[in-house]
């Protein structure tokens, strides 16, 4: 373990951010991390339980204490082999995941008190990229198999990097100009800035996945030549279908699902400020366009996307942002009677973009929307409501305000279905893909990340892609031999076959092994 009673001597000390009022003004992140140091003192702050609740609060299976511990010892090295045992993307997570692994913490049974895991989990890969110790791995031997993995999200990307370095030959594909998903097209730059997904883009390129991007399976490459390719197919389209608003005035122009919004900025940002980061999407025509500049904005829905929305919408300069969310407001504090330690705790957060300006407003019910004469939406109709279900409305509360720019950022539903349709694949009540163990009920056809479980973290995306790598892993070991020389693939890992392959590695990675400088 740490230090040992550090926990009692040490206190938590967060991440620091810059002034939200300068960073309002830009693109670029706007959370640090401690100097080296510090950072050392808050893992030495980790007990090292008997057990570890950190472990289950984590979808990965994060080694937690292992790394706090390497991180103390000032021995990186060692802590990102560990880190990256089980990660693929360390740098996503540590810098997008809400962090149930430090809800579930032991000393977090004091709110606020747990170890800053997140913080020292973003450290040690940026560090590591630093150092020249995140390197391509590509496979030493081939097995004669082919995959292909439709989906460039973080699923798809964890699955394709599994099993290339198991020794298939894989193929990504992604109707996007470019890998990262949603990550890519829907984070902003200034939670996560595109270089950082792009070079493991180029890492997975390196390793000898083939990247098909600008391809829509079903359209530009037919689901049956899909199949005749590729002795297996993973599915890790996510979940891309939004919850819409049926009030009145929804048909106007200026209501739009919170995506169309952030795909458009992410895109501004990669044309105007990136450079040649990657390839550019056509502009779109003024006619669609979305812009918050200058106008009254509302955004219909409290979480992640939401404030996503909120965040551009004040860089655009908006006239005024205001975050609407049906749901009552929640507790200040952790509701030990309704979600108790280790469980994530519902209670009261103020998202990073509200920190920078606008307004938030809970239990809200919209009623309907009208617009001007030109068709467009000029004014949002609402009232109060009992903030749970089934959310009465109180009257007397009927409130209008003006808004040129509605944003739907209600979740999203299930997987788009044309592609499901194609395959032939059976999907549950709630739409999403039915492979309760990743594999569909089409042979050699599997599912992997919100596609089959919904929308979700992306912690639970990579591990889906982890886990989902070793079912197709199952499944080709039992397809008839193959000689790997007939084969257009490269070359299978030194633990093909072994029982440490796909989801359960090793304690020590085989990524990141070499003592380079750099790819």
């Amino acid at each position: 373990m740490g230090e040992l009673g550090a926990f009692l001597k040490i206190e938590r000390r967060n991440q620091p951010e810059r002034d939200p009022e300068s960073r309002r003004h830009d693109y670029h992140e706007f959370v640090d991390v401690l100097p080296v140091g510090e950072l050392q003192e808050q893992g030495a702050r980790c007990m090292e339980c008997g057990v570890p609740f950190c472990h289950n609060g984590c979808p990965l299976g994060n080694l937690i204490p292992d790394w706090n511990d390497l991180v103390y010892r000032d021995r990186w090295r060692e802590a990102i082999d560990q880190l990256h045992a089980t990660n693929n993307f360390p740098e996503f997570t540590g810098r997008l995941c809400p962090a149930p692994c430090e809800a579930a913490c032991v000393l977090e049974i004091r709110e606020g008190d747990a170890v800053t895991i997140k913080q020292i989990e973003v450290s040690i890969i940026d560090r590591a990229w630093d150092e020249g110790w995140v390197l391509p791995s590509p496979p030493g031997n081939r097995t004669g198999r082919s995959v292909g993995v439709v989906g460039a999200g973080p699923a798809g990307m964890a699955a394709a990097q599994q099993l290339r370095r198991s020794g298939h030959a894989v193929t990504l594909y992604e109707r996007d100009e470019a890998g990262g998903g949603l990550i890519r097209f829907g984070v902003p730059d200034f939670k996560i800035e595109k270089r950082l997904v792009e070079r493991r883009v180029r890492q997975l390129a390196d390793e000898g996945v083939e990247l098909v991007f600008g391809c829509e399976v079903g359209t530009d490459v037919t689901v049956e030549a899909l199949r005749e390719r590729h002795d297996a197919v993973v599915v890790a389209t996510g979940s891309r279908v939004p919850r819409d608003l049926p009030v009145p005035g929804r048909e106007l122009r200026g209501v739009h699902p919170a995506m169309d919004y952030l795909y458009q900025r992410n895109r501004w940002v990669a044309r105007e400020l990136n450079g040649d980061l990657q390839p550019h999407a056509p502009e779109p025509d003024e006619a669609d366009r979305i812009t918050a500049a200058g106008k009254h904005v509302i955004v219909i829905g409290g979480g992640d996307t939401g404030a996503d929305c909120v965040g551009n919408s004040l860089r655009e300069g908006a006239a005024s942002v205001t975050q609407i969310e049906l749901l009552g407001e929640p507790p200040a504090h952790r509701p030990d009677d309704q979600t108790p330690w280790p469980r994530w705790p519902v209670k009261l957060r103020t998202s990073y973009a509200l920190k920078e300006g606008g307004d938030r407003d809970f239990a809200i019910s919209t009623t309907h929307l009208t617009g001007d004469a030109d068709g467009h939406v000029a004014q949002i109709h609402w009232v109060q409501n009992s903030g749970v279900p089934p959310f009465e409305a109180i009257e007397g509360t009927e409130t209008t305000r003006p808004a040129d720019l509605v944003l739907l950022a209600m979740g999203f539903l299930h997987p788009e279905p044309a592609l499901l349709e194609g395959l032939g694949v059976e999907r549950d009540q709630r739409g999403n893909v039915k492979a309760g163990t990743y594999a569909t009920s089409v042979e050699g056809v599997f599912a992997a990340g919100d596609a089959r479980r919904g929308q979700s973290l992306i912690v639970w995306a990579i591990n889906e892609g982890r886990q989902c790598a070793r079912m197709v892993e199952r499944h080709l070991a039992g397809l008839p031999a193959v000689d790997p020389r007939e084969t257009l693939s490269l070359g299978a890992s030194e633990r093909f076959g072994s029982d440490d392959m796909g989801a359960d590695p090793p304690q020590k990675a085989s990524y990141a092994g070499g003592t380079g400088t750099g790819d």
